[in-house]
């Protein structure tokens, strides 16, 4: 008999779950307790779902029921989470114990993907609480017939937003505006079977944005090859919980240092992909700026960025990770990477590449819990014969709604900066195709105010005095997000 959980239902059963912990932890840290024992739990649902059907099949065979093929996941009778629930003593113990079991005997597939939470913790976990929250799970069957993957994938976003919602300023390391991955997704529009690769892919949103692209036009997702590599081992989990959650199983989300190791390599050189989307971490300046200079895997094609902006070195890794043919990425980063004086000399490499497409300026408070604006960079290894010595510069900084503290754009906005995207031509106030040369006699600025001229009272402003006061403006606002 099914017991469909509703989306709403799901969203109630997830966020309660947390909502146990509160008092007990800091928000920030809901999240690698939370996501593991969904993930646990639902493992153990399918895993009975299964063998009730091989039970079916075989007319009662137990031994047939148990075999490993007729399961997607292997679980150890002692590991099963009927067997935790019936502890009242230790149950931290219990549970990691459990969670590294099922491990262990999925060696190939999801080992390492519980993280290292301090399960035995009875300071900050102890038994009662455990218990309730293992009993609060138990109060739904997160069986494929109950909750397909699709939905139950719904809902661990969901959670993934709240989290984000509740954790402050850290929610940037695991969670980009979905509406802006949709729109970064929409305007490289991915295709069947290409490989796809983020390199600090967080909760590996961009790569399901990919497969949610396909899905939606009815085209074939099931042969894309999506690859990611994030440095935060509790966030690299969550990525690749998310992906299974989803239903998606044929991907590679590694744990690991992009800039100081990357993972996906062949031979001597990167490897390349077909299409690249990423938001790397803004500036940081904890990283070794001196192995940069002399990279082994032939990275700093523009230079070395400073040592407190690492913006560089990453839009060079992701420019060295593209097919000659069909490489295209979008990044999303702040502002100032499109003028400041330090990168000026790698921007002028940059631009005598001739990779770089479109600089589109979105609207403030994009970025999670952060009020400055952000932009996003569209590269091209091979761009078309009309737009080669060209860049589309979109300014769309008035395309963003916000509601209950909330901004994001809606399907209108994202309509309207695709199709300016495609058609690559003037859309007075809103966007304009710039050679290189006349951003070489601007100094290689590719400050977006420069080349869109804002547009008050519906008239753009043409003459100088107010071309001035435009820019004005922009500095003005530079000044306040960089504060």
């Amino acid at each position: 008999m099914s017991n469909h959980i509703t989306q709403s239902e799901l969203e109630y059963y997830l966020w309660n779950a947390a909502n146990l912990l509160r008092g007990h932890i800091d928000a920030g840290e809901y999240k690698q307790f939370i996501f593991p024992l969904l993930f646990y739990k639902r493992l153990c649902d399918v895993y009975d779902e299964e063998a009730a059907r091989s039970l079916r099949e075989s007319s009662g065979d137990k031994e047939y029921a148990e075999l490993p093929e007729q399961h997607r996941f292997q679980i150890p009778r002692d590991a099963h989470w009927s067997v935790v629930r019936t502890k009242v003593k230790n149950v931290g113990k219990a549970i990691q114990d459990a969670l590294r079991a099922i491990e262990k005997v999925n060696p190939d597939t999801i080992y390492g993907i519980f993280g290292d939470s301090p399960w035995t913790n009875k300071n900050r976990f102890p038994d009662h609480m455990l218990r309730e929250l293992v009993e609060h799970f138990s109060s739904l069957t997160l069986s494929l017939e109950n909750c397909p993957e699709d939905e139950l994938g719904v809902g661990y976003e969901f959670l993934i937003k709240k989290f984000a919602d509740d954790s402050g300023h850290t929610a940037a390391e695991f969670y980009t505006n979905r509406t802006v991955v949709h729109l970064m997704t929409e305007m490289l529009e991915p295709l069947p079977g290409e490989s796809i690769y983020d390199p600090t892919c967080g909760s590996a949103g961009m790569l399901l944005s990919v497969v949610a692209h396909l899905r939606r036009r009815n085209k074939e997702w099931r042969n894309l090859k999506l690859y990611g590599q994030e440095r935060n081992l509790l966030t690299s989990s969550i990525g690749r919980m998310n992906l299974f959650l989803h239903g998606i199983e044929d991907f590679d989300v590694v744990r690991g240092d992009t800039l100081a190791h990357p993972v996906f390599v062949k031979g001597d050189q990167l490897r390349k992909f077909d299409l690249v989307l990423a938001n790397p971490p803004y500036s940081i300046k904890q990283w070794d700026r001196d192995a940069w200079s002399s990279d082994p895997w032939g990275r700093n094609i523009y230079g070395t960025p400073p040592q407190g902006r690492a913006d560089y070195a990453f839009w060079q890794h992701i420019i060295v990770s593209l097919k000659p043919k069909t490489g295209r990425c979008a990044i999303l980063f702040p502002h100032g990477v499109l003028f400041r004086n330090e990168e000026s000399s790698m921007r002028d490499k940059l631009i005598g590449h001739d990779v770089v497409e479109c600089v589109l300026g979105l609207g403030p408070n994009l970025f999670y819990n952060s009020p400055m604006e952000a932009c996003v960079v569209i590269c091209r290894t091979a761009k078309p014969k009309a737009r080669r010595n060209k860049i589309l510069f979109i300014n769309a900084v008035n395309e963003v709604t916000r509601e209950r503290a909330q901004s994001f754009l809606t399907d209108e906005h994202i309509t309207r900066i695709v199709e300016a995207y495609r058609e690559f031509k003037d859309i007075k106030g809103f966007s304009r195709v710039v050679s290189n040369d006349e951003i070489r006699e601007n100094a290689n600025n590719l400050n977006i105010p420069f080349y869109v001229r804002t547009t008050r009272n519906d008239r753009v402003h043409e003459d100088k005095a107010d071309y001035v006061a435009s820019l004005s403006d922009a500095i003005s606002a530079w000044r306040e997000s960089s504060q």
